[in-house]
Formats: structure tokens, C-alpha cells, sequence
């Protein structure tokens, strides 16, 4: 074999393993991105009532933080495929890591979960800052 049929053979299956990639965070931004707006229509509707308002709060800000990431994680999956390389495909799984940490534990909190929760929340806030980053690293590169 020579070189540079194996080095187009790396080449193509980086391809594929983006475009997998790539559908799979747009996939998952567009599930987020509904269940936010489910979360928000939940949360202004059966939930008014039903929370305290700071609790309220809470829940919506977790609804816009999963709304914001979730488009956020739609950008990636575009990146994953302009950009290709390790801080596209990083971005990508930190916004999906803050996601479930940050918008889970705050949800959480809401509905009364223990307050070490809100220990946990700021790893998410950090894989969102992070994510971020890569996103602009992979720009830029």
C-alpha cells in the first residue's frame, strides 16, 4: 500500500467519524433545544401555580440555559464539519456535559432536590465556558 492511498484512507474515515459526529450533536441540540421549549411551556403553565417563585426562577433559568446550549450545540455540530479536528469535537461534548449538569441540577434544585446539588452546578457552568472556547479555538485554527 502505498502512502498516499493510506493517508486518503485516515482522511476519509475522519470524514465519516465528523459527519457521524456532526448529525449526532445537531440531533441532540435539536432534542434539547424541544425539550426546552416543553420546559418553559411546562414551567409557565403547570408550574406557576404549583412553585415557590424563586423556585420559578430557577426552572426558568435552566430552560434558557438548555435553549441557549442547545443551539449552541447545533453550532458545534456544524464546526465538527468547517472545523474538523479535537476542539470542534470537544465543544460539542462540554455543551452537552454543562447541559446535563448545569440545566439538570438546576432543574433539580427547583423541585427541592438536596442543596449539595448546587455544589455540582458550577462543573456545568465551566464545561459551558470551555465549550465555548474550543469553539472559538476551532475557528481560529
Amino acid at each position: 500500500m502505498r502512502i498516499a492511498d493510506r493517508g486518503s484512507r485516515i482522511a476519509d474515515r475522519g470524514s465519516r467519524i465528523g459527519g457521524i459526529l456532526g448529525r449526532t450533536f445537531f440531533a441532540l441540540g435539536a432534542v434539547f433545544a424541544f425539550l426546552a421549549v416543553a420546559a418553559g411551556a411546562f414551567g409557565a403553565h403547570a408550574l406557576k401555580a404549583r412553585l415557590e417563585p424563586e423556585r420559578l426562577v430557577q426552572f426558568e433559568l435552566a430552560a434558557r440555559y438548555q435553549i441557549y446550549h442547545a443551539f449552541a450545540l447545533i453550532a458545534a455540530a456544524w464546526a465538527v464539519e468547517k472545523f474538523p479536528g479535537g476542539a470542534s469535537r470537544a465543544s460539542g461534548w462540554l455543551f452537552v456535559i454543562g447541559i446535563l449538569i448545569f440545566c439538570g441540577t438546576v432543574y433539580g434544585l427547583a423541585f427541592g432536590a438536596p442543596r449539595w446539588f448546587g455544589a455540582i452546578t458550577p462543573i456545568g457552568g465551566v464545561s459551558f465556558l470551555i465549550g465555548w472556547l474550543m469553539l472559538a479555538i476551532a475557528a481560529w485554527r
